[in-house]
Parts: C-alpha cells; sequence; structure tokens
C-alpha cells in the first residue's frame, strides 16, 4: 500500500512538474510588439515573456514642433506617417524576431491627438490581420502607469502620479529661440535652466496655492501660467524686448526655477492628499503604500526630490519612478502593458472583424473617478515642506 501511495505521490508530482515547466515555456515564448504614436512619437518596441525588451526603436518630433511653438496635429501626423514603417522595422529586426514569433499586437489607440493614433491604430490593426495575430487596444495612460512594473517589484493596490509636460512656459520664455534648448522638450528645457536658477526669484503661486479651496485631488496651472505671463511681460518691457525674443541670463534661469518650485510645490500638495485619502479608503491588509510617479514629467529630478521627502515625512511609504528613459511616451511601455493583458486575457481582440472595427478615442477616463469622495471627505493637508 505504501509503496502504491509513494507511487501515486511521485505520478501526480512529475505531472505537476510537467504542467509548470510547459506555463513555463509558454510564457517564455510569448511576444509582443508594441506601438506608440499618441502624440509626437513615434515609438515601437517588442518585449517577450520573460519581460526581456528584445528590440526598441523610436523616432521623435521635438524638434520640429518645438520651432513652430507647440505640437502641430497635421505635422505630427505626417511624421508619424514617414516613420512608423522603419521604426517597426527597425524594432523587429533588433529583436531577431519574425512576426510569426509574435503573439500579438498592441497599439496606442486612446486617449491622444486623434490624427497621431490613426497612424499608428491603422498600421498595427493591418499587421496583426495580415499575420493573423491578436490585436491588443492600449490605453496611454495606464500604459505609463503600469511601464514601472516591467523594472521593479509593485504590487496592486499602489498610487500612482502620472504627469505629463507643458510647453507652454517654455513658449513664454521663448526657449525655442535658445540655439542649446531648441532640441529639447518645454519640461525639459525648464529644468535645465532651473538648475542654476534661484527658486524664490519671483512668486509664480500668487497669494494662494492654485485650487486650495477645494479638498480634492484636481490640479490647475493655468493660474501659474498666468501670472508666468504677466512677470515675464513686465520684463520684457523693462529689457525693451518685443515679445518675440527671449530674456537673457540669468532672468530665464530665476523664472524657469521659480516656475519649477511653483510646480512642484501644486503638485506635491494634491499628491498628499491622494496618499492620505489611500491610507484611509484602503484596508491596512491590502496597503501597498507605493506611490509611482510616470508620464514625462516623473524624469523631473526637482520633482523625484520634492515626492521623495513627502514619502519620507508621511512614513512607510516608497517612491518609484520608471528609468527616466521609459517616462516619456515609448514602445516599450505599449509592448508591456500589451504583455500584461496577454497574460491576464483581458482586451485581447482575435476576431478579424472587430480588430477592424476598433476605434481611436482623443478622450478616454482611466478607472473611476473617486474626486467627489475624495472632496466628501475633506481632508486637510498641511504645510509640512518649507518653500
Amino acid at each position: 500500500m505504501s509503496s502504491l501511495i509513494l507511487k501515486c505521490r511521485c505520478s501526480l508530482l512529475w505531472k505537476r512538474s510537467k504542467l509548470q515547466n510547459g506555463l513555463q515555456r509558454l510564457q517564455s515564448t510569448m511576444a509582443v510588439l508594441g506601438i506608440e504614436t499618441s502624440c509626437d512619437d513615434t515609438g515601437a518596441a517588442v518585449i517577450d515573456g520573460t519581460n526581456t525588451v528584445l528590440g526598441e526603436a523610436i523616432h521623435q518630433q521635438t524638434r520640429e514642433h518645438m520651432l513652430h511653438g507647440g505640437i502641430r496635429p497635421p505635422l505630427a501626423q505626417s511624421l508619424h506617417a514617414e516613420n512608423i514603417h522603419s521604426v517597426v522595422t527597425s524594432a523587429m529586426q533588433k529583436s531577431g524576431l519574425d512576426f510569426s514569433d509574435l503573439s500579438a499586437i498592441a497599439t496606442t489607440v486612446k486617449p491622444g491627438l486623434p490624427m497621431s493614433l490613426l497612424v499608428g491604430a491603422e498600421y498595427g490593426k493591418q499587421l496583426a490581420l495580415k499575420h493573423r495575430l491578436a490585436f491588443i487596444p492600449i490605453h496611454h495612460m495606464e500604459a505609463h502607469t503600469l511601464t514601472v512594473r516591467l523594472t521593479n517589484q509593485v504590487d496592486f493596490p499602489f498610487l500612482c502620479l502620472l504627469a505629463s509636460a507643458s510647453i507652454i512656459a517654455a513658449r513664454y520664455l521663448n526657449l525655442r529661440m535658445l540655439r542649446d534648448y531648441m532640441d529639447l522638450s518645454g519640461g525639459a528645457a525648464i529644468e535645465r535652466l532651473a538648475e542654476k536658477g534661484n527658486a524664490k526669484a519671483y512668486n509664480i503661486i500668487g497669494q494662494k496655492s492654485p485650487l486650495s479651496a477645494y479638498r480634492d485631488c484636481n490640479f490647475s496651472f493655468s493660474g501659474l501660467k498666468s501670472n508666468l505671463d504677466v512677470i515675464v511681460r513686465q520684463l520684457e518691457k523693462e529689457h525693451g524686448l518685443d515679445g518675440d525674443s527671449p530674456l537673457e541670463l540669468p532672468l530665464l534661469q530665476d523664472l524657469s526655477a521659480s516656475f519649477q518650485h511653483a510646480v512642484c510645490q501644486h503638485i506635491v500638495r494634491r499628491t498628499h492628499r491622494a496618499m492620505l485619502y489611500y491610507s484611509a479608503s484602503v484596508s491596512p491588509q491590502q496597503q501597498c503604500k507605493t506611490l509611482v510617479v510616470s508620464g514625462g514629467v516623473a524624469s523631473n529630478a526637482s520633482l523625484r526630490g520634492w515626492l521623495d521627502k513627502l514619502c519620507s515625512s508621511l512614513g512607510g511609504w516608497r517612491l518609484v519612478c520608471p528609468p527616466p528613459q521609459l517616462c516619456t511616451d515609448n514602445g516599450v511601455m505599449v509592448a508591456w502593458n500589451g504583455l500584461e493583458k496577454l497574460r491576464a486575457m483581458r482586451g485581447v481582440i482575435t476576431d478579424p472583424a472587430i480588430i477592424t472595427d476598433v476605434q481611436v478615442q482623443a478622450k478616454c477616463p482611466l478607472g473611476e473617478d473617486a474626486s467627489q469622495d475624495v472632496a466628501m471627505q475633506s481632508i486637510k493637508v498641511s504645510k509640512w515642506i518649507k518653500a
């Protein structure tokens, strides 16, 4: 009898081991091509089931748009159409895979500039149909949110601050006219100038912090931009400039540092409330207490420093950010989001008719809006950090 039981156990263990090996082989053979064209960067990447980026390529349009003072949708669409084939081909060649080796095509379809989204969506859908692959529509902001799980151990539920750059301040300062900054995005140009500036030189915030009367986690930068514009116009008048020429250093450095300081203060205060809401709303057994910062602005060293100090002040929290190269728009984040969906079999489309009917969306919410619930709790945020 004991011999029979031993044999049964050995047989069961062997079958279980065989099943686990089979699942591991299935995961390792997974491979997803991600395509990103939501705004002004054309990106593509291939990731396999071992979470390895096999190949990546990107074409950035920053300089072309900065010369116009902002992103021009028709120009962005034209450049996407011109470069998408070479970008995807490059990523595939670097990966060493053929399309027959892929499990799915993941493509950003929302939200973003419709004219830009259309280029990537149609290209991705045609690839999926041509090579008989699954198609995975990707939410751009969800991809940014989950990118950190490719590089760090982050469990659900975590709190994420999605911060995308704005070039409005750079436009007010005419940074596109400066040779050393014309190839940088607005946010990157502001950050570089701010490194040598005096953050207390100008009061960009004004009398009250933005949205100080509203106890939710929403952001508003319109007041900060308006205050910056007033100060810049006054300085231009004092220095006899016509509004089309940039101010000289160190004025630009001080303005950049002051504006960046004001933006960081605003973001930190609203994020502080979100962290307090998380602690009060999520059961202690489920709390991860990880603040993830992703999106273009997540690469800003000053903002990271402020948020790291915030996490330390609250105790038990940790700050996690993707590597800077993965904070801006890229194909890796799309491929990774596709791989996570493929593993969970969520949002994976295999029916050719349904793939063909996938549409792009300029605006799209992400998850459920908890703003009213946050406001109802009326969470007060102390001025814990000195200006």
